[in-house]
């Protein structure tokens, strides 16, 4: 097994240990209410169950607003690791971090969902390309929306710049957290638009149902 890099510089062994990660039926659960209704997503998973004020809200808030880009590496790496299974059978072309819109991107300096992506590549050696698809729309924060208006923020968000690398391949977007999976619902639809074969997702944390709205960092 490929080492990880070393996490003892944000999170003791302990307090990492004591992180819940999903169950298969939790991830089947999830993915039946999160991407089910429509042909956009094929599959989903992810690692952690995401609650607030607990340990891996800390660890997504230190990459997410502290630059701490090395816990991105970390986790995509652990990702890439305990995933490595079911990514693999998915027979995956290009991994695509969830773009943010660009005026954000400069306001924050980056984007914590590339940091995830490229430890991702480096547990997977497949390669990570976030020049296939932009933001487009300047979507309001998701985290106090319900349901139906984070659709309606979300809508038309996402456009394929360079639809020759789409067609015909099959894609994994990669995220910190998702919630409805409304954000990613709207990206696989926009690369399935443009002759993706197959879209996948995954995420380094879902917060389950009685978690996912009004969560602080649950946006997507």
């Amino acid at each position: 097994m490929e080492k990880l890099s070393s996490k003892e510089q944000f999170i003791c062994e302990t307090c990492f240990s004591q992180i819940d990660e999903l169950t298969e039926q939790e991830i089947i659960s999830e993915y039946e209410r999160k991407f089910s209704k429509s042909n956009f997503v094929d599959n989903y998973t992810s690692l952690f169950k995401f609650e607030e004020k607990s340990n891996i809200q800390d660890l997504i808030h230190a990459l997410k607003y502290n630059q701490k880009f090395k816990v991105g590496i970390f986790l995509g790496e652990m990702l890439g690791q305990r995933k490595k299974e079911v990514l693999n059978s998915w027979e995956i072309d290009l991994i695509i971090p969830i773009p943010l819109f660009h005026l954000k991107k400069i306001d924050r300096g980056y984007n914590q969902a590339e940091y995830i992506g490229k430890g991702l590549m480096k547990s997977l050696e497949i390669k990570l390309d976030n020049s296939i698809a932009k933001r487009i729309k300047n979507t309001q924060s998701q985290t106090k929306l319900d349901t139906e208006n984070r659709i309606a923020n979300m809508s038309n968000a996402f456009a394929v710049k360079k639809s020759k690398k789409v067609i015909g391949k099959n894609f994994l977007i990669v995220d910190d957290v998702i919630t409805t999976g409304t954000t990613v619902h709207e990206l696989a639809k926009v690369l399935k638009e443009n002759g993706a074969a197959k879209v996948y997702c995954l995420s380094v944390a879902t917060p389950l149902i009685s978690h996912t709205i009004g969560s602080s960092n649950a946006q997507n």
